[in-house]
């Protein structure tokens, strides 16, 4: 993870997405990007003065190995207790582009709740929302956290909502989160 910023020279076209408005786009080959956030798998870039995300599938891209999804298997029998703390811990794999901290420390997840589907595979769902509510990145986001969680090992479906009650806030992000982003 790092937060130093870092300028590149784009070695292919490459995908990505605008931030904020999560539009698709394409990143030229010979571009200058400057990287600003490397976290959760993902990269935020800088272009001629626009904000992309680019995943770390693409990361080869930007001078960087190309990451996959990373399959989550815990120690142990498959429980609901140990698929819950796996989706917690993968959640807070998930970043908002454009602040350097993940979704659990900003607040942003209300709620997640593990379903037996059978004897050793079981259903999450979450319920998540965002600092505000016409962020374009919304469903980016809320996609990544389901596919990070559909990569544990015993989760057979997962499913991720945005809700708007209650509305986030400032007081919503813990205590080391507001201290890393100067709000104490």
């Amino acid at each position: 993870m790092s937060y130093t910023r870092q300028d590149v020279i784009v070695s292919r076209d490459c995908p990505a997405v605008t931030v904020p408005y999560g539009s698709p786009v394409t990143i030229e080959k010979g571009c200058e990007a400057t990287i600003t956030q490397q976290l959760g798998g993902t990269y935020t870039v800088l272009v001629q003065g626009n904000m992309y995300r680019v995943e770390g599938v693409d990361g080869d891209a930007l001078g960087f190995e190309a990451t996959e999804a990373v399959v989550h298997r815990h120690e142990g029998p498959v429980t609901a207790q140990a698929i819950e703390d796996a989706a917690w811990s993968m959640l807070a794999t998930c970043y908002d582009p454009e602040i350097p901290v993940d979704i659990v420390a900003l607040g942003l997840v209300y709620s997640c709740t593990v379903t037996p589907l059978s004897e050793d595979q079981y259903r999450v769902e979450v319920q998540m929302t965002l600092t505000a509510p016409g962020c374009g990145m919304g469903t980016m986001i809320a996609d990544e956290a389901r596919d990070k969680i559909l990569n544990i090992h015993g989760v057979e479906e997962a499913k991720v909502d945005l809700v708007w009650d209650p509305p986030w806030s400032r007081e919503m992000i813990s205590e080391p989160a507001r201290l890393q982003l100067g709000l104490l």
